[in-house]
């Protein structure tokens, strides 16, 4: 069984009760698919300089946020780890010379658990949770995800959970909806169907809006994670639209090598 490699914008926390158009298509999504063995997330916010991987039987949700509504802080996702596939993962790491540990304790932060609740709402699939190399290299990314792509065929679900865009200093100061959000989506998604990696690792160079859309890497660095995780067929995407939400979040997400799908039938 081949899975493809998932893209996610996890947006703010608030997307864990504000859908969007992305949360619908999530669950399309996870309902569509295989059921995975296991799904294996990278997220921003946990991030390490020596690489760390979830092997706790179960993981507590962790609200790593301030300043938003009650509501949030009462939610859960109580999906069970998975040991096995996270010494799988560990393995598979170091056979591509990246030495991981394992981390026992931890808990899942929203990057990992808002989109699953929209992905499998049910949390009836086990989660591990990867930590992010701490250097922003997309680099450093792109080879986690070709370390990790082989898991694909062992009905393991890889993600690479961040946001297109994401500038606090607009989001907390509601500066009204801004272009340049929708602009560098959609550059990235030029690039993506053009199969140009090469643009995509220099985006900083060439994409409209590049500071603006990220004035810190951390939360576009899983693209990367997930081109690599997608494999040689990384450039066979499929685009999922999720707008963009509060003016300057895109929520947009992508679907790599996606079995069900040819390079002409990718949008």
């Amino acid at each position: 069984m081949s899975l493809p490699a998932l893209f996610i914008s996890h947006g703010s926390p608030m997307f864990a009760v504000e859908p969007g158009r992305l949360g619908p298509a999530l669950g399309a999504l996870g309902r569509a698919l295989p059921r995975p063995r296991a799904v294996v997330v990278v997220s921003p916010h946990w991030m390490r300089p020596t690489l760390e991987v979830a092997s706790g039987v179960s993981g507590e949700t962790v609200h790593d946020f301030g300043g938003f509504p009650r509501a949030l802080y009462a939610l859960d996702y109580p999906a069970a780890g998975a040991p096995a596939v996270a010494d799988a993962v560990i393995a598979e790491l170091a056979h591509h010379g990246l030495h991981a540990r394992r981390n026992d304790t931890r808990g899942r932060d929203h990057g990992v658990w808002v989109p699953l609740m929209h992905l499998y709402p049910a949390a009836d699939v086990p989660v591990i949770q990867v930590s992010q190399p701490s250097a922003p290299s997309p680099l450093a990314l792109l080879e986690l995800g070709q370390a990790l792509a082989g898991l694909r065929e062992a009905g393991v679900l890889l993600i690479g959970s961040g946001s297109l865009t994401h500038n606090l200093r607009d989001y907390f100061h509601d500066t009204g909806t801004e272009p340049y959000a929708a602009e560098f989506a959609n550059w990235v998604w030029a690039q993506l169907r053009a199969g140009d990696l090469d643009a995509l690792l220099n985006y900083r160079q060439q994409a409209p809006h590049a500071l603006r859309a990220h004035p810190t890497d951390e939360h576009f660095l899983p693209l990367f994670f997930a081109i690599g995780a997608g494999g040689c067929d990384w450039s066979q995407a499929r685009r999922l639209d999720g707008g963009v939400l509060d003016g300057e979040l895109s929520m947009d997400s992508f679907v790599f090598a996606d079995p069900t799908l040819t390079p002409a039938h990718a949008a």
